[in-house]
């Protein structure tokens, strides 16, 4: 038996030893080992699917920020349109009123002239009526000097009394 040399007998209790680490360590070691293994797989596992939850929360709250975004650009876009309508409307309705106001103005201004042409023609009318005057009378004086053209005048006006009275 070649075998059992005198460094046999050391082997056979190197076996045994590493039996019994082997025992004590499938025992009591690997379980432990085995369990906190599990343990981090699990704490990775649960890692990954909470890193999955906040990637889908994440792109969640991103879309939500683009529609924000997008309704904040269409009301934008819908108040500059309100006040470009606000804006045409406040000058028309300048425009109108303007206008409105040049019409009473150029109403009262003609409404004006056509009252100082009537003074003026009255006022030209009572000054031809009195040149009018001063002249017949001039010139009556100047025909009326003889007496003789007196008498005729004078005949001249009775009969034109009578005749119109008749």
């Amino acid at each position: 038996m070649a075998l059992l040399t005198p460094d046999s007998g050391l082997l056979f209790w190197m076996l045994i030893s590493f039996g019994i680490v082997v025992f004590v360590l499938a025992k009591y070691g690997f379980p432990i080992i085995l369990k906190m293994v599990e343990d981090r797989k699990a704490y990775i596992e649960e890692s990954l699917l909470m890193a999955e939850k906040a990637r889908i929360e994440l792109q969640q709250v991103k879309t939500e920020g683009d529609q924000i975004i997008a309704t904040a650009r269409k009301e934008h876009q819908a108040i500059l349109a309100e006040a470009a309508l606000l804006k045409e409307k406040l000058i028309k309705d300048a425009r109108e009123a303007a206008l409105i106001e040049a019409g009473k103005v150029v109403t009262e201004s003609r409404r004006l002239i056509h009252f100082e042409k009537e003074e003026a023609l009255r006022d030209i009318r009572t000054q031809v009526a009195e040149i009018s005057i001063n002249i017949a009378e001039k010139v009556m004086r100047n025909q009326l000097n003889d007496s003789t053209e007196q008498q005729k005048m004078i005949q001249r006006l009775l009969d034109e009394i009578s005749i119109s009275k008749s």
